[in-house]
């Protein structure tokens, strides 16, 4: 952590490796106190990023993870009226106050929280269309109105929001031009050496080379369904080791594919390409 221009600056943690152009986007975002809405592939290290975000600033971590179901209020809060009906039914509480059922959601919490905090939103496309619209205000002016009580929570201190997507959808325009927006590019041969050796640090230069030389033919595969991701390579490289396989022997066969291939079509694509990686020179080696 830096401190450099007054506001907390994000270089990565031991264990999350950050380009220097997702390191910029991260403290652009800091900065100008908008969000960071983070694009890539499914193995890129999107959500994790927030994760290293609240460990590298030592500040608390709050996570909203959408679901098909997931409407906007739901960060904010939710008044709990069965709750409240029990407590008049059953109850000896005193239930004309209403705010002590009035339960903030995560974003509400991130509100109302007295330090300042990390926000992940995770995945926010698979909402529906509307969910990134209605949280347009929320965002901008960092507060929100609770109707039942008649309050409005406004952030005691900005946090740090999130948000990922996995581009299953098209989000607004109104929304986007509100966010600083970064593609995590699939890491080339370069950075994920550096990758994988944060999880493998003892990983011998030839086995890593092998591995990284069959990782990456697999990857060329444009038929596959869903291509290995980095996750995916540090599994399979934690199996190699596990299982005794060395670098001869990785170079003769395909062993524990099932860690790379997560379906029957892909690997039945693999088999029919097999042939091919005797005479594949990555631009690795």
């Amino acid at each position: 952590m830096d401190h450099t221009n007054g506001f907390d600056q994000f270089t990565g943690t031991k264990k999350y490796i950050v380009s220097q152009e997702l390191r910029h986007a991260v403290n652009v975002s800091i900065a100008l106190g908008r969000p960071l809405l983070v694009k890539g592939e499914p193995g890129t290290g999107k959500t994790l990023l927030a994760h290293n975000i609240a460990h590298g600033l030592t500040k608390p971590l709050l996570v909203w993870n959408i679901k098909s179901t997931t409407k906007a209020r739901e960060g904010l809060y939710v008044y709990d009226t069965v709750q409240r009906l029990n407590d008049s039914r059953f109850g000896d509480k005193d239930v004309s106050d209403i705010r002590q059922y009035i339960k903030l959601g995560q974003l509400g919490q991130a509100f109302a929280a007295q330090e300042q905090g990390v926000l992940l939103i995770d995945e926010v496309d698979k909402a529906d269309l509307e969910f990134p619209n209605d949280l347009l205000n929320e965002l901008d002016e960092m507060a929100f109105h609770v109707a039942e009580t008649g309050e409005t929570i406004r952030a005691k201190q900005r946090p740090i929001v999130i948000i990922t997507s996995n581009s299953e959808k098209e989000l607004p325009d109104a929304f986007l031009r509100r966010c600083i927006f970064h593609y995590i590019e699939f890491p080339a041969p370069e950075m994920m050496e550096r990758i994988v050796k944060v999880h493998v640090p003892d990983l011998t230069q030839s086995l890593m080379r092998e591995c990284l030389k069959k990782f990456y033919w697999l990857r060329e595969i444009d038929e596959f369904r869903k291509k290995p991701s980095t996750s995916e390579l540090i599994d399979w490289i934690i199996a190699l080791r596990r299982g005794g396989i060395t670098e001869e022997a990785l170079a003769e066969e395909f062993p524990f594919l099932g860690v790379l291939l997560k379906n029957e079509i892909d690997v039945e694509l693999f088999h029919g390409r097999r042939k091919g990686i005797s005479g594949y020179q990555h631009r690795y080696n």
